[in-house]
């Protein structure tokens, strides 16, 4: 091939046609649909504890870097933390995540239709209703790999150090949100060198992408070496023993029900479109991007399925151009009204389990229509609701249970009391919701929550959640049953807990921290 043939080859297609009232209306539809769903059930177990980060910022935690609970203390400083005002990120980065996939689309060459099903599967996508539901650094993430392939097709198409830096600062604030950037970082260098774009690599263009990222994430790295490096310990905990080992058939088929199973119909078509049609070869980095990805989460065999559901939104967008081209002429166009239904008929069964819509004992019957019983990708026993609602019950019966033995102390008592949790929800609960019964703060051996320590505590009174009862005995002088909390919807591992008051630690604080420690 000429050089000649290989700069053709490389060149990205102009845009199609502006649609911006088809793709604000989709992300307006997005918004709509999270709003019917915000304030049901309750907090998610992980909310209660990046809350609880939110009021000790750092440049990083245990099990995260900083960008996501920087942005939840801004919200919380200015909204309060109720969960209206704490949802509202998440349901906006859902919305925007599928404006910016219409306008992937749109990049691609994609007309009305291409653009509008692209937003349409990426709106109805499961795992995208599910993470965008409540605050995490998941919902950031995926908006943020998806603002990263628009950022990457404008430095390709341009070749300026100023859209490679862009391409840098959006990399940048990706890993200062969630690690997994660099498995996009992986997949765009495989992508150059895999294809004719490789030519970029001879510009300072990516290298200055590079360097721009590892800048903005340096602090980060600082804070992991002052703290002796806690992600990595936790990362290897949490592989080894709280995610179950997963095959490769199983991890793909996990795959297809989290983007929803009527999306196959969008996505596969672009997969397949990028990497064989002469056509679609100079969208082929994309599609690297999202193989690479794939290769590196299923050669771990124990990722989730949603990991790899980051890369979606580029596959949508492919799928939308590649649906276009191939009923552009007639009488395929008339497919294309089937092809929307479809997707979004089959593409509507799947909500409940997403988004609660349903009250839990509808949620309940419906899933049990369904044939469904509730799963977790992690070694846990599951009760009657799947984990992600499971873990947004329980956490008011607990500190009902823990103010509860709060009365039971002396005044004297209530001054040195502190409450201890085996695990950051149980603390987060009495950090967020105890707060407003004016109970004290709680301690954790589990992740953050083990460097942040014991503080002032001088070990005479411990209100404690859970545990074993002999292993309790052992600490304490004395330990006092107050009640047991129980809910019927939480996960099984949170039913059935005692509440107990130790007094008289038998050992200083500092001494007995050390052996609490709990990175997974």
């Amino acid at each position: 091939m000429s050089a000649a043939g290989r700069v053709e080859s490389a060149a990205l297609p102009a845009p199609g046609p502006r649609h911006a009232g088809l793709l604000l209306g989709f992300a307006l539809a997005t918004l709509a649909l999270h709003a019917a769903a915000i304030t049901r059930y309750g907090y998610f177990r992980d909310e209660l504890y990046y809350l609880a980060c939110a009021r000790h910022l750092d440049w990083g935690y245990v099990d995260q870097p900083p960008l996501s609970i920087a942005l939840l203390a801004l919200v919380t400083r200015v909204f309060g933390d109720s969960l209206a005002a704490i949802r509202l990120l998440p349901a906006l980065a859902g919305a925007a995540t599928v404006l910016l996939t219409g306008g992937l689309a749109r990049r691609l060459g994609g007309g009305a239709f291409a653009q509008g099903i692209a937003c349409l599967a990426t709106l109805l996508a499961p795992v995208f209703l599910g993470t965008d539901h409540y605050f995490s650094m998941n919902s950031l993430d995926l908006l943020l790999w998806t603002v990263a392939a628009h950022a990457l097709l404008t430095a390709l198409g341009s070749g300026r150090a100023r859209d490679w830096t862009l391409l840098g600062v959006v990399l940048g604030l990706g890993l200062l949100n969630k690690l997994s950037v660099l498995w996009l970082g992986a997949g765009i260098a495989a992508g150059l060198v895999l294809t004719p774009h490789r030519r970029a690599l001879l510009t300072p263009g990516p290298w200055i992408a590079s360097a721009v990222a590892g800048a903005l994430f340096l602090p980060h790295v600082a804070w992991q070496a002052a703290h002796a490096w806690p992600t990595l310990e936790f990362m290897r905990n949490a592989t080894g023993g709280k995610m179950a080992p997963v095959s490769a058939v199983e991890f793909a088929s996990r795959q297809v029900l989290a983007v929803g199973p009527a999306n196959l119909l969008v996505w596969l078509p672009g997969l397949a479109f990028a990497l064989f049609p002469r056509a679609g070869r100079r969208f082929q980095i994309l599609a690297w991007i999202y193989l690479v990805v794939a290769l590196l989460l299923a050669a771990g065999g124990r990722s989730r399925a949603s990991y790899l559901a980051l890369a979606c939104p580029m596959l949508f967008a492919l799928g939308g151009v590649a649906l276009e081209r191939w009923t552009s002429a007639p009488p395929w166009p008339r497919l294309r009204p089937a092809a929307i239904a479809i997707v979004l008929v089959l593409g509507l069964v799947p909500i409940p389990f997403a988004l609660p819509l349903l009250p839990v004992e509808s949620f309940i019957r419906y899933q049990a229509a369904l044939g469904m019983t509730p799963a977790t990708e992690e070694r846990h026993r599951m009760g009657p609701l799947p984990q992600q609602y499971a873990d947004m019950f329980g956490w008011q019966e607990l500190v009902a249970e823990v103010a509860e033995a709060y009365r039971r102390l002396s005044p004297e008592e209530r001054r040195r009391a502190v409450v201890f949790g085996q695990n950051y929800g149980e603390a987060g609960a009495v950090d967020v919701l105890g707060r407003r019964l004016g109970l004290p703060r709680a301690l954790s051996g589990h992740n953050s929550y083990w460097l942040w320590g014991p503080g002032d505590w001088d070990g005479s009174v411990l209100i404690i959640i859970g545990g074993d009862p002999e292993d309790n005995a052992r600490w304490f002088e004395s330990v006092e049953r107050v009640g047991t909390v129980d809910s019927p919807y939480a996960m099984p591992y949170e039913r059935g807990l005692e509440v107990s008051i130790g007094r008289r630690l038998k050992v200083a604080p500092a001494a007995a921290w050390p052996q609490l420690k709990h990175f997974v």
